[in-house]
């Protein structure tokens, strides 16, 4: 599969349809923050290792790699879209993929780089938008990330459509995102922000929360294979996160291109 050029240069100034201002800026207010395990984004680190987990494996099946294997996905090529500040383009250069990975706000990619650099791993961190990483013609990628961000943007169709050109003939992208229902009107939303305070309030609009039958329309007539929803689940007495069938909060769709 052809390689990304993740070395063409990219202005460091997001611009594009997708952008919501509002959510850049706060995402942007904490961008300090990303690595702080007990900080703003402790509910992320927290998550991370289950969805690292699926991501890992099903990747594996994917492209037929073992996970087990150092550098398992080497010579193979990752774009994370709204990387916020790093904490899935890190493991997953680690594991082998060459990655760009791409934000709209310049404070998160600042902080990315920093951290990167400090541990010493290569991303090519750019603040962009989906829409400037495809007028570069920066791809295509044999992965691409699209986790928590989808809820986040302007036009959702649109920059799920774009997303999607960015994948290679035979890759695969996962999207990850938050159900549209009661339980997560609940649970996802006030409890989140107003009763737990695991994320500050106002981070989320369950407006724009996304049904799995929506992330398939919205993919509708272009070439992939989609499969899903896989669930996520949160256990209170272990303060754990799991995979689990119930996907009426957190879920993964995986849409491989033919």
């Amino acid at each position: 599969m052809r390689k990304p050029q993740t070395q063409q240069g990219f202005s460091d100034v997001a611009e594009g349809a997708s952008i919501d201002p509002a959510d850049v800026a706060r995402f942007s207010a904490q961008a300090a923050e990303w690595w702080d395990a007990k900080g703003p984004f402790a509910p992320l680190h927290k998550f991370n290792p289950a969805r690292l987990t699926f991501i890992r494996r099903s990747l594996a099946e994917h492209f037929g790699r073992h996970t087990k294997a150092r550098a398992a996905f080497e010579g193979l090529s990752l774009i994370d879209i709204g990387c916020g500040g790093g904490l899935i383009a890190e493991p997953m250069r680690r594991m082998g993929f060459q990655v760009t990975a791409v934000d709209a706000s310049s404070e998160n990619i600042g902080t990315a780089r920093a951290h990167a650099a400090e541990q010493g791993l290569d991303i090519a961190y750019r603040a962009a938008t989906v829409e400037q990483v495809e007028a570069e013609a920066a791809g295509p990628f044999d992965v691409v990330l699209v986790l928590e961000i989808i809820e986040h943007v302007a036009d959702p169709e649109a920059f799920l459509r774009a997303c999607s050109r960015l994948v290679a003939p035979g890759g695969i992208m996962i999207v990850a995102t938050l159900n549209r229902t009661l339980k997560s009107l609940a649970l996802g939303k006030f409890a989140a922000e107003y009763v737990l305070r695991w994320v500050p309030a106002g981070t989320h609009d369950w407006r724009q929360f996304l049904k799995p039958q929506e992330i398939r329309d919205m993919l509708e007539g272009e070439p992939f294979t989609i499969t899903g929803p896989f669930g996520l689940k949160y256990n209170p007495l272990s303060g754990r996160w799991s995979e689990g069938a119930e996907a009426e909060i957190n879920y993964m769709m995986l849409a491989a291109r033919d």
